[in-house]
């Protein structure tokens, strides 16, 4: 076995939650596709994590969402998230991106439930929400994303963080509450990122997957606001800096 061969292999076990992920989610987009759409929408309803499954005690649909996607287009956003969970995998390892990514996909649907039974109950949603969509990726991949944060450079981390909840707060203007659940999602991920192993130094693969990942990111967190997420991201990184200045100012 020759030097190369064994470094493929060294880095291919180091991404194995990765992997394994990826080709779990293609394999059951492969099978719902293969089965039909009635299937397939019989699935999705089955496992969203919706007041109504969670109220009648569905809770494999906690786990089960996390594989389920709302259409076939895969193929699309997977090398984007294969790439930002690679990144978290590289420096977290297997078991941190493990967690990572089950607080963001759980902590940030239970924390949205709360709210959205608050919201039923007083009349500002409809009693319908109960039944709405919400299955895939997008909680725990926007937690993953927000737990980067502590391995950002610490002169680029105001405006990262800025970045990123300005867009975040620009998505929650069209009233979607899983626009809300990114929001949480991101801020669970930004609070864990401290308890978590950060990176010491970026290498040009880093780099590369952070890039990759985070476009994925944009798209994911900007939802049907995309047009004007970077106006948002842009406001959020200026005012980030702003009270970074001061809070350094005053510490002096």
């Amino acid at each position: 076995m020759t030097s190369s061969s064994t470094n493929v292999r060294a880095r291919a076990d180091r991404l194995r939650v990765t992997v394994a992920y990826a080709v779990l989610l293609l394999a059951v987009s492969v099978t719902l596709t293969a089965m039909g759409a009635r299937t397939r929408a019989s699935v999705v309803s089955e496992m969203s994590t919706n007041l109504h499954n969670l109220a009648h005690g569905h809770l494999a649909a906690l786990v089960g969402s996390a594989f389920v996607s709302d259409g076939g287009n895969v193929y699309l956003w997977l090398p984007g998230l294969v790439c930002l969970l690679a990144l978290g995998e590289l420096i977290w390892r297997g078991r941190g991106l493990l967690i990572t990514f089950a607080v963001g996909h759980i902590g940030a649907t239970l924390i949205l439930a709360v709210g959205l039974v608050a919201a039923v109950e007083t009349g500002w949603l409809p009693f319908s929400v109960a039944r709405a969509t919400d299955v895939g990726i997008s909680y725990g991949a926007v937690c993953v994303l927000g737990a980067l944060t502590a391995s950002i450079p610490l002169r680029w981390r105001p405006a990262w963080i800025g970045w990123w909840l300005g867009i975040g707060l620009v998505a929650t203007s069209d009233a979607d509450f899983t626009a809300f659940g990114h929001v949480l999602a991101l801020l669970l991920g930004m609070g864990l990122s401290f308890r978590l192993p950060s990176m010491a130094r970026w290498t040009p693969v880093h780099a590369t997957l952070l890039t990759v990942g985070a476009a994925f990111g944009f798209f994911v967190l900007s939802g049907c606001s995309s047009l004007m997420a970077p106006v948002g991201g842009l406001t959020g990184v200026v005012v980030a800096l702003l009270a970074n200045r001061v809070v350094r100012s005053a510490a002096v």
